[in-house]
C-alpha cells in the first residue's frame, strides 16, 4: 500500500465515521426551549463537535490500522473481489 493510498483510506474512513457521529446525541434548539433568531428550530443547541471529532479520530485510527494490516498482509486483495460475477482466476 502506498502512502497516498493509506492517506486516502484514512480520510474516507474519517469522514464516513464523522457523518455517522454527527447526528448522535443531538438536542435541537426546539427541544431545549431556546431558538436563536435566524436559525431553524431543528438546529442543534450544543453540537459537541470537539468531542465528536476526538472520538471519530480515535475510532478511525483503530479501523484504519486494522484495514492497513489486512491489505498489507495480503489477506484480502483486489483480485479476490469478484467483479461482474466472473468465474475463474
Amino acid at each position: 500500500m502506498t502512502i497516498s493510498a493509506a492517506l486516502v483510506l484514512f480520510a474516507v474512513i474519517w469522514f464516513m465515521c464523522l457523518f455517522i457521529a454527527l447526528p448522535l446525541r443531538i438536542k435541537s434548539q426546539q427541544e431545549d426551549g431556546h431558538v436563536v433568531p435566524g436559525t431553524p428550530p431543528s438546529a442543534p443547541s450544543i453540537p459537541k463537535l470537539r468531542k465528536k471529532v476526538l472520538w471519530v479520530s480515535i475510532i478511525t485510527i483503530i479501523i484504519w490500522l486494522i484495514l492497513v494490516y489486512i491489505i498489507s498482509a495480503g489477506i484480502i486483495r483486489v483480485q479476490d473481489i469478484s467483479f461482474f460475477n466472473r468465474s475463474g482466476n
